[in-house]
């Protein structure tokens, strides 16, 4: 299984960190409640190991999903999951404790689609920033189903990697778990490598 040395590892939990530190405070600003976020693992996984840890045991749990495809320094397939159960109560605090039950599940697509529209945006551009490249994103797509379903896997995919995110949202009136899935093939895992490697060596140089 792929696995990047710690010098490397450590370099990317420092993106994510930065990347998700945006994140929070869009958000926040968003619910005017401040939001927590950490990323305390990141993790490569086969894309059948990844829907394994995902399903956490369970037997095809539903999750909500938004998607983004992004190209430039390395391609990849980008989705934030968060628990089918939890995510109204997410919804509920974006969008203010007055509105119906019945109208809360109709903005609960666009609502979900902007929260993960700021976080992936925020951990791909800041990606980008740091390692000096170029990330493009399509519009988000927002889904329900197994982690399985999400992903989109197939036996097209089945040699593909998958880059795990496991980020903890604290908020004052919720706590929830979600997960970023970078879905990259051997190509793009090169690509990722390529540019961690010349981050450290700026460093190294700067030196």
């Amino acid at each position: 299984m792929f696995q990047l040395i710690e010098i490397q590892h450590d370099a990317l939990v420092e993106v994510f960190n930065v990347g998700v530190g945006r994140a929070a405070a869009a958000l926040s600003s968003m619910v005017n409640e401040e939001i927590i976020l950490s990323v305390p693992d990141v993790y490569f996984l086969s894309i059948q190991d990844a829907t394994t840890a995902l399903n956490g045991g369970r037997e095809a749990p539903k999750v909500c999903g938004v998607s983004q495809r992004f190209a430039g320094a390395f391609n990849t397939n980008v989705t934030l999951m968060f628990p089918e159960d939890k995510s109204l109560e997410l919804v509920r605090l974006m969008v203010g404790e007055s509105i119906p039950l019945e109208q809360l599940t109709e903005m609960e697509h666009e609502a979900l689609s902007e929260i993960g529209n700021i976080l992936l945006n925020s951990c791909m551009g800041t990606m980008a920033d740091i390692l000096n490249s170029e990330m493009h994103g399509s519009l988000p797509e927002y889904q329900v189903g197994t982690p399985e379903e999400i992903l989109g896997i197939s036996g097209n995919n089945i040699s593909d990697l998958v880059l795990i995110l496991r980020i903890n949202f604290i908020l004052e009136k919720l706590k929830l778990q979600g997960y970023v899935a970078f879905v990259m093939d051997a190509a793009a895992m090169e690509d990722i490598c390529r540019h961690i490697n010349d981050y450290l060596a700026s460093f190294a140089h700067n030196d």
